[in-house]
């Protein structure tokens, strides 16, 4: 019997002895965090998927996972022989998980979940519907936990604070702006549970959860107070006096849900698509003003000096990833190199060049060769993935965590000769990436809006991506970070992005993927800029803060028109302007070549 089978007959002898009809295991901790610590990692304990993004629902007769489109063909390999039925979020006829829990519900039947790693408003929506079938919901049992031997420790590193140079802002100049925020909703007191939000208004960070340095905490905000709650033995006294000098008290972590209980009759702000079903249950003797985190979009307007330092990031980012392309180029063939090789091989150089700078990995380093990049998130494994061979297509997404910024940035090589259906694919990539980074748009533009920028090409041309087109990048944060995105559709339990504004910086990133043939991705980050104000309003464009070469090798002139060459001369003109300053020799003569102005 494979692992997950014995796992998913474990859990559901505790379901039977709870009297649980259907038990629902996220992907999420105390937070709704995209990325979690290993301790939460529960749905991948019993389920053995392991992408980052999913939800197994377990009844009696069945278990089932729902994931979307990035992991689609990840999924159907890590769940063969499982048991587990694949649903694939999105696809026509596939259900909701929402759909699907009210439809294999019986009547007076139990929904089970653990209520510290479910949002507010999605248990709410399931008490409603075991309650439309004379049932009731049981959400403070961890069944998990029962059954998972040596489940990894929560742990809390040690906290470090950002200084203002990076930040850019003082704590008290930010909690004055949240709590005009608050104000403006008639709030008295806010709530706050989501990490990066968190450990953006107090100037702190640590290494919590891999690959994105926050703080796990909640927090309070009134008028007069500033209330963090965090694991005090992870903030050493310097930490603790520059936060209460700046007007923060400091409570130990679980305390929040004590403090939450004894509110009365307060006017609370929560945003209930994000704190946890218990903490907000605790509060139902106040009055709820459900709304996003103030902290949220301003977080996501990125200040000057936060500005100027994302630059120098990408500069130090440009080179680490034009050394690597030099040595990829330069080595495959002569050496055996595997992908979890190339991969090492690029945080490597991040590491050495960013020097004391450089913090770590903005996420796990995406190394696919031809038909493994067609899994949009795939990952080599402990066994370095396959062998690179001196033909077809290396896919590499990468990024670095530096005190300058956060990077996410995606290139796809040419190892050797290509196939006319790979350069096809790729050099359509490249025009839809153009496309929208070239985009003139005017002010109050949403991502929904320019999406199809970047998609019209691929569409002209029958093709689509499982995917959005871009996401928000924090600063020193999560690497995926909202409220501004670039999507096309739009689903019900996924709220619309923010209006572009100027210093919000989002991805860039369409792509063609083929199952067992090849994956291609072309990323970079656009920071939102003002343009000429007209009669209409004011424009807005984009600048382009990613500094690398794309692949030249891989691209068919032919395919481009004089707009897509002068756009992408123009881009490959300003990536050598930036970055030749810090090469010299042959790695110079490199840069040059692969930023060479293509003609007719």
């Amino acid at each position: 019997m494979s692992a997950a089978k014995e796992n998913i007959s474990a859990l559901r002898a505790e379901m039977e002895k709870e009297g649980i009809n259907v038990y629902i295991v996220p992907t999420s901790d105390f937070h709704d965090s995209e990325y979690v610590s290993p301790y939460f990692e529960a749905r991948k304990f019993l389920s053995g998927f392991t992408g980052s993004a999913g939800t197994l629902v377990v009844s009696r007769e069945e278990a089932a996972l729902f994931t979307d489109g990035r992991y689609f063909i990840q999924a159907e390999n890590q769940l063969s022989g499982s048991g587990i039925i694949l649903m694939k979020a999105g696809e026509e006829g596939v259900p909701t998980v929402r759909e699907y829990v009210k439809k294999i519900l019986p009547e007076k039947g139990v929904i089970g979940f653990d209520g510290r790693v479910m949002t507010a408003e999605t248990g709410k929506y399931y008490e409603k519907t075991a309650s439309e079938k004379g049932g009731k919901v049981i959400s403070d049992k961890d069944l998990t936990d029962r059954i998972w031997e040596n489940r990894p420790v929560l742990e809390h590193s040690e906290i470090y604070y950002l200084d203002e140079k990076y930040s850019g802002r003082t704590v008290p100049e930010k909690l004055s702006e949240v709590r005009k925020k608050i104000s403006e909703k008639n709030a008295e007191v806010h709530i706050m549970t989501a990490l990066d939000d968190i450990s953006w208004l107090f100037n702190i960070r640590a290494d919590d959860v891999e690959c994105c340095p926050v703080v796990l905490s909640y927090a309070v905000v009134t008028a007069d107070r500033a209330m963090l709650f965090l694991e005090i033995s992870a903030c050493k006294e310097e930490i603790s006096e520059k936060l209460i000098k700046s007007g923060v008290e400091i409570f130990p972590y679980d305390e929040i849900y004590d403090y939450a209980g004894k509110l009365r009759g307060k006017k609370v702000l929560i945003n209930e698509k994000r704190v946890n079903y218990r903490l907000a249950n605790l509060l139902k003797d106040c009055e709820i003003i459900s709304a996003p985190d103030p902290c949220a979009l301003l977080k996501a307007v990125k200040n000057s000096a936060e500005i100027e330092n994302i630059r120098r990031a990408h500069i130090l980012d440009g080179i680490a990833v034009t050394k690597f392309m030099y040595w990829l180029k330069n080595t495959i063939g002569k050496e055996k190199i595997s992908e979890g090789d190339a991969g090492n091989y690029i945080d490597g150089l991040r590491k050495q060049i960013g020097g004391e700078s450089y913090i770590a990995p903005s996420f796990d380093t995406i190394s696919a060769y031809n038909a493994n990049a067609a899994m949009m998130h795939y990952s080599a494994g402990e066994d370095g993935g396959a062998v690179l061979e001196p033909h077809g297509l290396l896919l590499v997404d990468s990024g670095g965590h530096y005190l300058e910024g956060t990077t996410d940035i995606t290139r796809t090589f040419a190892l050797g000769e290509i196939t006319a259906e790979m350069r096809f694919h790729f050099t359509l990539t490249l025009k839809s990436m153009l496309n929208l980074a070239n985009a003139v748009f005017l002010q109050g533009c949403r991502g929904e809006n320019l999406d199809i920028l970047a998609r019209a090409p691929m569409w002209e041309n029958g093709l689509d991506y499982r995917c959005g087109t871009g996401h928000g990048v924090g600063y020193l944060l999560s690497v995926h970070e909202s409220p501004n995105s670039f999507r096309w559709k739009i689903s019900g339990d996924r709220p619309i992005s923010a209006a572009l504004e100027e210093g919000m910086i989002t991805t860039d990133e369409p792509g063609v993927y083929v199952e067992n043939s090849h994956g291609i991705r072309i990323e970079n980050e656009l920071l939102c800029v003002k343009a000429e104000k007209s009669e209409y309003g004011q424009l807005m464009k984009f600048e382009t803060i990613t500094y690398a070469p794309i692949d030249l090798d891989c691209v068919d002139i032919s395919m481009l028109d004089d707009k897509d060459k002068e756009r992408l001369n123009a881009y490959h003109k300003m990536v050598y302007e930036k970055l030749s300053p810090y090469f010299d020799g042959e790695e110079l003569k490199f840069l040059k070549h692969y930023t060479n102005r293509v003609e007719s």
